[in-house]
């Protein structure tokens, strides 16, 4: 059965939740429990009413696969230019190393351009090496050294 992309919907949360948290940082940061805590609800519908940001949920048939989210934002650097960044990419566990992932960047790949974006751009935990690499052979280069500081 072909894959599909689309919007995510509030009904998607739950599986979306469920494949962020299966995977061994994942489970350290993320709370998938029932009832999901509120602010996934709250994270969601500010996602969701701003015109920048889309959660994208990969599915065969009615089954979620796999989500992503993709954040366009404007600069003044590059004449102005678009950059599209993409995150929060999972797939479910099951499904892992059949070629999910790769379309589902080739979809956002495309969605970036079809926004007039003139880079994409990831960041990846350096504790995850193997995503390293799948993102070294989908094209990405490891150009800039990032930096994050917790505020909570």
């Amino acid at each position: 059965m072909e894959l599909t992309f689309r919007m995510a919907k509030e009904k998607d949360l739950d599986r979306i939740v469920e494949m962020l948290a299966d995977d061994e940082l994942g489970k350290k940061r993320e709370r998938y429990e029932q009832p999901l805590p509120d602010c996934y609800k709250q994270a969601f519908q500010a996602i969701d009413k701003d015109p920048n940001n889309e959660l994208i949920v990969a599915c065969r048939g009615e089954k979620v696969m796999g989500v992503l989210q993709i954040t366009f934002t404007p600069y003044l650097t590059h004449q102005g230019g678009w950059r599209a960044t993409i995150e929060g990419v999972r797939t479910s566990s099951e499904t892992r190393g059949h070629g999910i992932g790769t379309d589902m960047f080739r979809w956002a790949i495309n969605r970036a351009k079809e926004r007039g974006c003139h880079l994409v751009q990831l960041t990846t935990d350096k504790q995850r090496p193997d995503a390293l690499r799948f993102y070294e052979k989908l094209g990405f280069q490891a150009t800039h050294e990032g930096m994050k500081m917790k505020l909570l």
